[in-house]
């Protein structure tokens, strides 16, 4: 998240996360204000200087309705931190996996799929984790995260140390298991 930069709602709800080209945009039309910046990195105008922000809250309220959690791949994958749940290995390379098989009437749900490596996936097969002497690491279940910013991008988000603290107040689990 190299140069990236979190935009606070008025309320300091987390909304976005924007480039910090965009963030100095808002600066300088007004429509923000800087809460942290960094040090390190100096941006420079024919007229002044300033340090590049990396946390910004927006000067008004923006109102808008909470979004549905979507199901995808990204999602699990982002929720079982790429670790499969049945190994613990960590990898980018995992695979989808139905606890309980579709075809013994499991269904697609938060509460039923989890990042598998495809070793453990090919072991499992078409089984449930009892008929394949396999355990979970964690039970699967449906994340409590902030609405506006997508899962994958919380938890990345809830990685970066100046950010946290803005973070923190709505998804704790995620921000203190980073």
């Amino acid at each position: 998240m190299k140069g990236q930069v979190l935009v606070l709602n008025q309320n300091y709800e987390p909304l976005n996360v924007c480039s910090w080209q965009r963030a100095v945009t808002l600066l300088c039309l007004g429509k923000a204000v800087v809460l942290e910046h960094d040090d390190q990195m100096m941006l420079h105008t024919p007229n002044r200087e300033m340090p590049r922000p990396t946390v910004v809250r927006l000067s008004y309220l923006i109102r808008r309705p909470i979004p549905e959690l979507k199901l995808s791949r990204r999602a699990i994958l982002a929720r079982d931190g790429h670790t499969c749940q049945y190994c613990g290995h960590t990898s980018r390379e995992l695979t989808i996996d139905h606890v309980v098989p579709r075809e013994h009437g499991g269904p697609t749900s938060w509460d039923n799929l989890v990042a598998c490596c495809l070793r453990c996936n090919n072991k499992k097969a078409n089984r449930t984790p009892r008929e394949a002497n396999m355990e979970l690491i964690s039970k699967p279940r449906r994340p409590r995260f902030i609405p506006y910013l997508s899962f994958a991008t919380f938890t990345t988000a809830a990685s970066n140390p100046r950010w946290r603290d803005y973070l923190e107040p709505f998804a704790p689990h995620l921000v203190a298991g980073s």
